[in-house]
C-alpha cells in the first residue's frame, strides 16, 4: 500500500490572497503585489514591511483584517473530504501569525509555514523563513521518509512541489502559468481537484 500525503498551497487555493485582502481593507494601493508579480519572495516581503512601517501598521491591524477573511466557498468541505481519505498538509509561504485565524475556520488542518519577527509594540520588524524553497524542500523531505506526495497550487512558487510529486495539479491558476506548463493538469473546481487527487491515491 502506498503511503500518500497531499500537499496543498494555502492562498489562492483554500483562502483568498491575504495581502490583497489587506490592501483592499487598508486602502493601500501598493500592497496587492504577490509572488505572481515579484518572484523574489525575500525582496517582496522586505518591500511589504517597509510599506507597513511607512503607514504605521503592525501585526494587530493585519490580524484584524484576516479575522474577517473567510476560506473560499467550498474549501472546508473539500479539505474535510480529503482529510477523511488521506494525510493532508498545507505548505505555504505565509506566516503562522497570519494563518492561525484561517486555520481555525478550516478546522485546524496541519500547516507548515514561516514566522514573523514582531516588536513588543506590534511592529513587524522582520520574518524568518523555515527553509529555502520551502515547498519543494518539504516535499522532498516527506519523500525521504517514505511518503508519495501529491501536490496542488496556483502560483510560480508551487511549481517545484507539483513537478517533484507523483501527481501534481494546478488549481485556479493564471492563464500565463497554465500556458507555460501545459503538461500539468489544471482545475477550477474543488470537485474536479478532489476527483483528480482520488485517482492519484
Amino acid at each position: 500500500m502506498d503511503m500518500n500525503i497531499v500537499c496543498l498551497d494555502l492562498e489562492g487555493v483554500l483562502v483568498p490572497e491575504i495581502w490583497i485582502a489587506f490592501a483592499e481593507a487598508s486602502g493601500i494601493p501598493e500592497l496587492p503585489r504577490t509572488t505572481r508579480d515579484e518572484p523574489d519572495y525575500d525582496k517582496l516581503m522586505r518591500w511589504r514591511l517597509s510599506v507597513l512601517k511607512e503607514h504605521g501598521l503592525g501585526l494587530k491591524e493585519i490580524q484584524d483584517v484576516i479575522a474577517k477573511i473567510d476560506p473560499m466557498p467550498g474549501a472546508k468541505a473539500f479539505l474535510d473530504a480529503l482529510r477523511a481519505e488521506t494525510q493532508t498538509v498545507i505548505l505555504s509561504d505565509t506566516f503562522e501569525e497570519f494563518a492561525m485565524p484561517l486555520m481555525k475556520k478550516l478546522g485546524w488542518p496541519t500547516i507548515l509555514c514561516n514566522s514573523l519577527e514582531v516588536a513588543p509594540d506590534g511592529e513587524i520588524t522582520g520574518f524568518k523563513m523555515r527553509c529555502q524553497q520551502s515547498k519543494l524542500t518539504t516535499v522532498k523531505a516527506l519523500q525521504s521518509i517514505g511518503y508519495d506526495t501529491i501536490a496542488s497550487g496556483d502560483s510560480y512558487n508551487d511549481l517545484g512541489m507539483i513537478q517533484a510529486s507523483k501527481a501534481g495539479f494546478l488549481f485556479r491558476s493564471t492563464d500565463q502559468i497554465k500556458a507555460d506548463y501545459p503538461q500539468i493538469p489544471a482545475y477550477e473546481t474543488y470537485d474536479e481537484l478532489l476527483s483528480a487527487i482520488r485517482a492519484a491515491l
